[in-house]
């Protein structure tokens, strides 16, 4: 959806990484070997990019360096327009969630909601196949260059922790939080 509105997937995929990680520099070959665009293909999307303030560029000792430019004027409305595009990958990211076993809650919070000290950003109760989850979560975290924590319970541990007021379980239920699955209230 974003690749159109920004004129190609190439650009989109560029930016994505740049917009989700708007205080790590990179060198364009780490920008290569992420995003797995042709270096000589970075440098004319940096020729259509720099001059409208989105990313900073620095060198130091003969390596430059690019960082998204987070003061741009622009900025926090293209961070909000990736987010919610991200949100569509998301919602197919918790029917794949829901391949790897019963899940009965699933909520994203923390990097996908931009609340930074939330201490977990995938939250599931159910039964899952670890492993299946750990490669889903890892492909996951390739495609957003971001780690990722996630928490998995049990419905008996969840249901302990809701009944104790568990301070770990209310952060999550209270902040704000994207719900993918929720079959608990049913």
């Amino acid at each position: 959806m974003l690749d159109a509105l920004l004129g190609s997937e190439i650009r989109y995929t560029f930016l994505r990484l740049f917009v989700f990680n708007p205080d790590r520099a990179y060198t364009l070959l780490e920008v290569s070997k992420k995003t797995r665009i042709r270096p000589q293909t970075l440098r004319a999307e940096l020729k259509r990019l720099m001059p409208l303030g989105l990313l900073d560029q620095q060198v130091e000792k003969g390596i430059m360096t690019l960082r998204m430019n987070a003061a741009a004027p622009i900025f926090p409305e293209l961070r909000a327009l990736f987010l919610k595009a991200q949100i569509l990958t998301e919602y197919n990211f918790g029917k794949k969630l829901q391949a790897v076993g019963r899940i009965r809650l699933a909520i994203l919070t923390g990097f996908f909601t931009n609340v930074p000290e939330a201490r977990t950003d995938i939250f599931i109760v159910g039964t899952v196949q670890r492993l299946k989850l750990r490669r889903l979560v890892r492909r996951f975290q390739r495609e957003m260059d971001h780690d990722l924590r996630y928490t998995v319970l049990t419905l008996k541990e969840y249901q302990y922790r809701n009944d104790i007021t568990d301070r770990f379980l209310y952060d999550i239920l209270e902040n704000r939080k994207i719900i993918l699955v929720d079959k608990l209230r049913k």
